[in-house]
């Protein structure tokens, strides 16, 4: 295993993920591009081979991509990916590919959440990279709000005293379902084909609105599910400004509205500057428009015209857009109205749709 794999980032430390080979060392003369050696394996009655990676798709490269809040992309999307590049870069250099082997590398080197936490049986430095995985990408053996900010902390996700503060305050335990782990940094199911996002996320999230979210200022939460982000924006904006949640399943926004109330939000919802409706959030909610900032917490196929049209100018939106590919996109409107878009970070949402949509496979 080569530890260099596990790389920090700014925002996030996680494994890259790339092609791993096992070669003859005789073979290595045929290769048509200089490649990085990694540590020789450690069994002495294995023939001597030297393993190769060969990273693709600059954007896989990026720590958050296939995290955000879908659960699909996992091993059944990752796999065939991986094997169809794998095919493909075997013919074209004439190298041996076992699909045991690569599945077993795929296992050390991908984080266990992305997994799903079904790792095979590994031992020696295959377990021990496991175990790194584990500690870098999920936070493993967190078991307090507090635990999991200072770790979003020490992996450079949270930067700011603010944001820290707030998530502290609202305790995420209240906003996922009973009997899941509440601090691990995975999104997690919530019922109705949808889910509440990793903690890492809602932590980018933050800090990339932090300045749009200042006390008197409005905030609106699409897709707002648990209501977990809604209640980290109402404390932002404070009792003098407002936070708005969107959500078009009835029944989230009814037990949203009671996990809120067991938050530190729980006197802004009583006092009326949290609010949470039922809507279609791609169509946002005019009534209290316009917004400093929008979150969206689904993947659109492109940007909804009508929170464009809700923004403040001056304001922020943050967005994932993309189909199988998505980039969290961030949206600023000036204070002349024109619209500036850049590609902060590449994610994996599920999608923004309706509600017939959302419950098709219920």
């Amino acid at each position: 295993m080569n530890l260099t794999q596990i790389s920090p980032s700014l925002r996030y430390c996680a494994p890259s993920i790339g092609l791993y080979f096992n070669t003859p060392s005789s073979l290595r003369r045929h290769r048509r591009l200089r490649l990085p050696t990694a540590l020789p394996p450690t069994t002495s009655s294995v023939p001597k081979t030297t393993t190769t990676i060969i990273s693709f798709l600059p954007r896989f490269l990026n720590p958050n991509f296939v995290t955000g809040n879908c659960l699909l992309s996992r091993m059944e999307f990752q796999g065939i990916l991986f094997r169809v590049v794998c095919i493909v870069y075997s013919i074209l250099v004439y190298f041996p590919w076992d699909v045991q082997s690569f599945d077993n590398d795929i296992r050390r080197h991908t984080c266990p959440s992305v997994l799903d936490g079904q790792v095979s049986s590994l031992n020696g430095p295959a377990s021990e990279a496991v175990e790194i995985d584990k500690r870098f990408w999920s936070g493993s053996g967190i078991g307090t709000n507090k635990e999991m900010v200072e770790n979003l902390q020490n992996y450079g996700v949270v930067r700011s005293k603010k944001v820290s503060e707030v998530m502290e305050s609202v305790d995420r335990a209240f906003f996922v379902p009973d009997g899941v782990p509440p601090y691990v940094d995975t999104p997690v199911p919530i019922g109705y084909n949808a889910t509440i996002s990793a903690p890492h996320m809602h932590a980018t999230c933050l800090q990339l609105l932090e300045k749009h979210l200042q006390p008197g200022m409005r905030a609106l939460d699409v897709g707002s599910g648990t209501g977990y982000l809604t209640a980290c924006f109402a404390l932002m904006v404070g009792p003098k400004g407002r936070a708005v949640g969107v959500e078009h399943i009835p029944e989230l926004v009814a037990s949203s509205i009671k996990n809120i109330e067991k938050s530190a939000a729980a006197p802004l919802l009583k006092e009326g500057s949290l609010s949470v409706h039922v809507g279609d959030g791609r169509q946002g909610w005019a009534e209290c428009a316009p917004y400093d900032a929008i979150h969206v917490g689904a993947a659109a196929a492109e940007i909804p015209p009508a929170l464009i049209d809700q923004l403040k100018p001056g304001g922020r939106m943050v967005i994932p857009v993309g189909n199988i590919f998505q980039d969290l996109k961030v949206v600023d409107k000036d204070t002349d109205g024109s619209i500036n878009i850049h590609d902060e970070t590449s994610v994996r949402y599920v999608p923004l749709t309706s509600r017939e949509a959302q419950l098709g496979d219920n």
